[in-house]
C-alpha cells in the first residue's frame, strides 16, 4: 500500500514540476538551482509533496499562492508543517508577494536557513 501511495505522489510531483507558478519558477531558476547544496524541487517527503527540499539543510521551503490564506489551509498548513517538524524537518514559508516584490530578502533568508543547519 505504501508503495502504491508513493507512486502516486511521485506522479503528483512529476506533474507539479512541469506546472510550477511563475513565482516558484522565479525562485527555482534564479536561486536554488543555483546553490552549491542540493534542492529538490517538487520532492516528495512521506506523505506530501513539498515545493522545494534541501536534504543537506533538512529545509523545506514552501511557496504560497492565495489559496493557503484561508482559515482551512492555514490549519493544513500548520499540521503539515508539524508532521514535518516531527521528522526533523524544517519548514519555511514566502508568499508569492514576498517573492515578486523582496526577492533578494528571501533569498538572503533561505541561504541563512541553509547555512545555520549545514
Amino acid at each position: 500500500m505504501n508503495r502504491i501511495r508513493n507512486a502516486k505522489l511521485t506522479n503528483v510531483a512529476k506533474a507539479l514540476r512541469r506546472q510550477m507558478t511563475k513565482e516558484e519558477r522565479h525562485l527555482w531558476y534564479d536561486f536554488l538551482k543555483l546553490l552549491p547544496q542540493t534542492v529538490n524541487r517538487q520532492k516528495v517527503i512521506g506523505r506530501f509533496v513539498v515545493d522545494f527540499y534541501c536534504a543537506e539543510a533538512r529545509l523545506v521551503i514552501e511557496v504560497d499562492g492565495s489559496g493557503h490564506y484561508t482559515d482551512e489551509k492555514r490549519k493544513a498548513d500548520a499540521e503539515r508543517d508539524e508532521q514535518l517538524a516531527k521528522m526533523g524537518i524544517s519548514v519555511v514559508r514566502y508568499s508569492n508577494s514576498d517573492i515578486q516584490r523582496k526577492f533578494d530578502q528571501v533569498c538572503a533568508d533561505i541561504l541563512q536557513h541553509i547555512q545555520a543547519q549545514t
